[in-house]
């Protein structure tokens, strides 16, 4: 596509192009992996254009090639001249109006610190299940505090979503959090499909929480699958987790909300039993005896959730919430704690 022809759609193709009240203008997503990739499928079928940042030329120019994310999701195809591609994040921040993160969380520091330009009037969009390691803050709260951007420009996607399936275009739920509704309900327009719902929220922390939380969870029902507890127990132990959820959300950011809501209790359930989970699959092999370090080397992936423990271990030391099981993957994986003693101290707690 020329130069032209990518101007001439970035101005005038977009729907949502004209930024009014709450609109999003044309969006880029940030990020490479699987998650990216099926965000990037669901905004491009309405959009028609995006731009794509990713820190790998080489990953660009295989991309280009084949036609899909070298390495993920390579059964997702995309028509190359909808997508421009960035290595320069400035670059990108610059020539769009909202941006998407979507990179694990440990590595979401580094990126933004790369940021020289001014972002306070860029829309927002945080697709990350996870904190920031080190500063204990959601996504939501660090991005706030380093670039002075009002919350009513932030916005949270949540729900049950595993990539894979998104890709096989299964039906998926999400929930978009933002203190704008209207902005909110725009970020909306551009997910839904026929396969995919989307719904507003205002509970930008408890989703925030809530997705990091049930990943922890996650690594804890896998390691109750590899010490091989069976559906009784697992069921036991989701439940708790679920109620443990929900003290913690009421205590750190007491709202009305219902914990039933599939972006809290239905992301906590296809986590914690789903194969797709990588959390869970993390939880499985430390069950089965693997050490931290050569569970992380084997999966080539991050288990959000171990990173996740230990900021909201550090949290909770604040809030003083009851949280048994967090407490029992903290000493697991971080205190090398005996794993099958301590998951038999966790049952104790259980009703």
């Amino acid at each position: 596509m020329s130069f032209f022809s990518k101007l001439f759609r970035r101005r005038w193709q977009l729907p949502f192009y004209k930024k009014t009240n709450g609109s999003i203008g044309n969006v880029a997503i940030i990020g490479s992996g699987s998650w990216a990739t099926a965000i990037a499928k669901i905004v491009i079928e309405h959009t028609h254009y995006i731009g794509w940042y990713m820190r790998s030329q080489e990953k660009i120019s295989n991309f280009k090639l084949y036609g899909h994310n070298p390495g993920y999701l390579t059964s997702t195809h995309f028509n190359i001249d909808e997508i421009d591609f960035y290595t320069d994040i400035n670059k990108i921040i610059n020539d769009f109006d909202t941006l998407i993160f979507v990179i694990p969380s440990p590595y979401l520091k580094d990126l933004l610190d790369k940021i020289t330009i001014n972002i306070k009037d860029k829309n927002i969009i945080i697709a990350i299940k996870g904190l920031v390691p080190g500063e204990n803050l959601t996504c939501s709260e660090y991005i706030h505090q380093k670039f002075k951007v009002n919350y009513e420009q932030l916005a949270i996607i949540g729900g049950p979503s595993h990539s894979e399936e998104v890709a096989m275009e299964r039906l998926t739920y999400l929930t978009v959090g933002c203190s704008n509704e209207q902005k909110a309900e725009n970020i909306c327009k551009i997910l839904r499909s026929n396969y995919i719902k989307a719904k507003t929220s205002n509970d930008v922390l408890g989703i925030e929480y809530a997705s990091v939380l049930k990943n922890v969870y996650a690594i804890a029902a896998g390691i109750c699958d590899g010490l091989k507890y069976g559906d009784n127990f697992q069921a036991v132990l989701l439940s708790n987790a679920i109620a443990e959820m929900e003290l913690f959300l009421t205590t750190i950011a007491p709202i009305n909300r219902t914990i039933s809501d599939s972006v809290y209790m239905g992301d906590q359930l296809v986590t914690g039993y789903s194969n797709f989970s990588r959390n869970r699959t993390f939880g499985t092999m430390i069950g089965r005896g693997y050490s931290i370090k050569s569970a992380q080397i084997e999966m080539q992936m991050i288990a959000e959730g171990y990173y996740g423990t230990k900021c909201m271990y550090e949290i909770n030391k604040d809030i003083q919430a009851k949280m048994p099981i967090l407490s029992s993957m903290y000493n697991i994986l971080y205190k090398k704690a005996d794993v099958k003693q301590e998951i038999i101290l966790l049952t104790d707690s259980f009703r």
